[in-house]
């Protein structure tokens, strides 16, 4: 039976894949807040792992572009930040999974930008209030190519953001407070993880503003590399 829809409903928001003509499709977006100590530290909530398990946000489908893309600076902002993040793609279905069997989930990787207005989240971190605002941003989460590793776990390897040519974030993603590993298992408690779930992974510190017309170049080591250009605001 064909769906008469009122008007044409969106595409189905995807990633090339390295070496493919098919794309991944996209499901969710999971975002893992504090999960470098350094980060977490000049955020002004460090993290004790002892007390402590990984929290998470989310932001929708629609908010996923491509790396090369221009996107303009975002309405109701004055403070525009990066992260940059290793990005992890879900192979097949999980609920309740095992940190041990964690690796046999993992379709591939990226390299990903979580875009934040860091203002509006500020405001409503400090106010008990949900971070939407500052974090659900259009054209806000922005991912690499999607690079295949079925069932390789990355436990190390550089990552690293420059703003115009000069270096803001430096760091190895073995410093992760929680690894691929307990990410994956922790999140499948919550939620039935399914193909085409991407979990950005966490942000070294170093955070930061930027302008229109800036140019942010990031890699991960053994991944590749993403870039955004910032256009003029709205």
């Amino acid at each position: 039976m064909i769906t008469n829809y009122l008007w044409t409903p969106p595409a189905v928001q995807s990633l090339p894949v390295r070496g493919s003509e098919q794309r991944l499709p996209i499901h969710r977006l999971f975002f893992v807040g504090r999960n470098y100590h350094a980060h977490a530290v000049e955020m002004g909530r460090p993290v004790d792992k002892s007390v402590e398990r990984p929290f998470y946000f989310t932001k929708a489908p629609s908010t996923l572009v491509e790396s090369g893309a221009t996107v303009a600076y975002p309405p109701e902002t004055s403070n525009y930040h990066f992260e940059m993040e290793l990005v992890v793609a879900i192979g097949k279905p999980g609920f309740r999974i095992a940190a041990e069997q964690a690796h046999e989930y993992i379709y591939g990787y990226a390299c990903g930008l979580d875009m934040t207005r860091r203002d509006l989240q500020l405001v409503a971190r400090d106010k008990g209030r949900p971070w939407d605002l500052g974090k659900d941003v259009e054209q806000s989460s922005v991912a690499s190519e999607i690079v295949p590793m079925p069932g390789v776990v990355i436990d190390r390897g550089a990552i690293a953001l420059s703003v115009n040519g000069q270096v803001k974030q430096q760091s190895n993603v073995d410093k992760l407070i929680w690894d691929i590993r307990e990410i994956i298992a922790d999140l499948s408690l919550f939620y039935h993880l399914q193909p085409g779930d991407l979990i950005y992974t966490g942000t070294p510190e170093g955070v930061g503003a930027v302008l229109p017309r800036d140019r942010i170049a990031g890699s991960v080591e053994g991944v590749g590399s993403v870039a955004l250009t910032v256009g003029a605001a709205e």
